[in-house]
């Protein structure tokens, strides 16, 4: 089945999508081996991860693509990219969905900031026009290279505009042919449930660990309404974390001789990155 169909499926399916966040193969992977049924090609990840970068549109469009095209080779997994802004103006959002569609991937996230974009939780945002982002969700639509590859319009105008405003430019860009809608950063559970109440396409919760939305369970976020919750860089800033810890203890012991708690086993990596499987390969093609 293709991915997105799965996914398409998924949206039928009762209970709430959880997408926990990749920003490399193999955290896509981690993310599969973990039970989920859908990873998010984290754009704000991607940056930090691959470029070193903050979440300030300074990565480009091929940059995002090749490491989205990674994760969605290396899992079984419907894959959701985030595209930013598409990378410049409508031409550039016709390209940029060319080339993701292409690629497979099961929903591609377009948002309605202004070049150069920031992270949905930074402050500093600013916001195109209604009528333009209307125009980029057309030149999505059409760009599809596959009809079943879902389009996920997100705008920033709670930041911008105001909560109004942001209400107002879903049910616009729904209107205009987005699949699934997102509203970035409510800064509360009372603008969340309105967000439920009055919009109803699918929709996408952002948890951010020290963002501006609360943190709800999945189980709360599904009883509003939302169907779908990415947690976009929790595992990223999980792995950093325990980067951070082992190289601290072996700059203070100078070995890493009794700190395996902070390290997953040899056998653990072999598992993961599926070394048995391709012995069996190379064994099978051996004259």
């Amino acid at each position: 089945m293709k991915k997105t169909t799965m996914l398409r499926n998924l949206l039928t399916e009762e209970g709430i999508i959880v997408a926990p966040g990749a920003s490399s193969a193999l955290l896509g992977k981690l993310v599969e081996l973990a039970g989920f049924k859908v990873v998010y090609a984290t754009g704000a990840g991607i940056a930090n991860m691959q470029l070193g970068f903050p979440d300030i549109g300074l990565a480009t469009m091929t940059e995002i693509l090749e490491t989205a095209k990674r994760i969605n080779d290396a899992t079984i997994l419907p894959v959701i990219a985030d595209i930013d802004n598409g990378y410049g103006n409508s031409l550039s959002v016709y390209r940029t969905v060319k080339e993701f569609s292409a690629a497979g991937i099961a929903a591609l996230q377009l948002e309605d900031q202004q070049l150069p974009k920031r992270c949905g939780h930074f402050s500093g945002k600013a916001i195109i026009s209604k009528e333009e982002m209307v125009g980029k969700i057309k030149a999505a639509k059409d760009a599809m290279q596959d009809p079943d590859t879902l389009l996920i319009a997100r705008t920033d105008a709670i930041a911008v505009n105001g909560f109004e405003d942001a209400l107002e430019r879903a049910a616009i860009y729904a209107e205009a042919g987005a699949d699934i809608l997102f509203i970035e950063a409510p800064t509360t559970i009372e603008q969340m449930q309105t967000i439920a109440r009055t919009i109803k396409t699918h929709l996408i919760a952002n948890i951010v660990e020290g963002g501006k939305t609360p943190i709800l369970s999945n189980s709360s976020l599904e009883k509003i309404g939302f169907k779908i919750v990415i947690y976009a860089n929790a595992p990223l800033k999980a792995a950093v974390k325990g980067t951070k810890d082992l190289l601290s203890y072996l700059n203070t012991n100078g070995t890493t001789k009794d700190c395996e708690n902070l390290m997953i086993t040899m056998k653990e990596r072999n598992e993961i990155t599926g070394l048995d499987a391709m012995d069996a390969l190379a064994r099978a093609y051996k004259f």
